[in-house]
């Protein structure tokens, strides 16, 4: 379970990107957050792994106050919570196989991990989760030759081998070619289905949003102005998230 309690995010320059946002996050839960770029998206997705730390409030993950940790503890909590972003985040000269076992490292010492000192059992997961992604036959390739899509399927088979309870991804899918589009969320379906994973992701695609995520969450300038099941979105809740109503492409995430 992921609670906001009254979380608030000021930045250096003054900017509140958070205004005391107020949220519960279930296990196995599939929620994906809309709104306008700027909104407060991407803060409070990052909040919860620590990548920002947040100004006031509270954030708990399973009971644990995330604004306390650090160190070891930090590491334990980032091993728990897998992270995709739009840019994949693989290094491009390694092979996929080696990108996927980087999913192993918090699991291990730094001086194992300097030298690429992985057990066995490492290697099997990693191999597992490529194939999990269906792109087991990649695994010796380097990152840098795959396409778009298939590089967003080894970010995923390299969360997968964390082991993670929560996958958050922020903007997932936003580079990515309409058929690759549909590829990659419907990996995210059966990794939140077969595998109970938590996943939460920040969606400029509201179409998409609507037909893979079991709840949205609606931002607009640092404020929670909906959560909801998709099946309670309707114009006037769009016009509410983003100030107007949304043609046809829009929803598409076409600008």
């Amino acid at each position: 379970m992921i609670q906001f309690i009254d979380v608030v995010k000021t930045y250096s320059n003054g900017v509140q990107a958070l205004k005391g946002v107020n949220l519960t996050i279930n296990d196995g839960e599939f929620v994906a957050i809309i709104g306008l770029s700027g909104a407060g998206k991407s803060t409070l997705l990052r909040s919860i792994n620590k990548m920002q730390t947040i100004t006031s409030g509270h954030l708990l993950v399973d009971g644990v106050d995330v604004g306390q940790l650090k160190g070891r503890q930090l590491r334990l909590l980032r091993r728990s919570i897998g992270m995709i972003f739009q840019s994949f985040n693989l290094v491009k000269r390694m092979s996929v196989f080696n990108n996927v076992l980087t999913g192993r490292v918090a699991y291990h010492s730094t001086f194992k991990t300097l030298f690429g000192i992985f057990p066995k059992e490492d290697k099997i997961m990693a191999l597992e989760s490529l194939d999990t992604m269906g792109i087991l036959e990649k695994a010796f390739t380097r990152a840098d030759q795959l396409s778009g899509g298939q590089q967003q399927r080894v970010a995923l088979a390299r969360a997968l081998a964390q082991k993670p309870k929560v996958i958050l991804a922020d903007e997932p899918v936003a580079s990515l070619d309409p058929i690759t589009t549909v590829q990659v969320m419907n990996d995210f379906t059966k990794i939140n289905r077969d595998f109970g994973i938590t996943i939460i992701a920040n969606m400029h695609h509201v179409d998409l949003a609507l037909k893979y995520a079991t709840r949205i969450i609606g931002i607009r300038d640092g404020l929670v102005v909906f959560d909801g099941p998709c099946t309670e979105i309707n114009d006037d809740i769009l016009v509410k998230i983003y100030g107007r109503s949304l043609a046809h492409n829009e929803l598409l995430g076409v600008e």
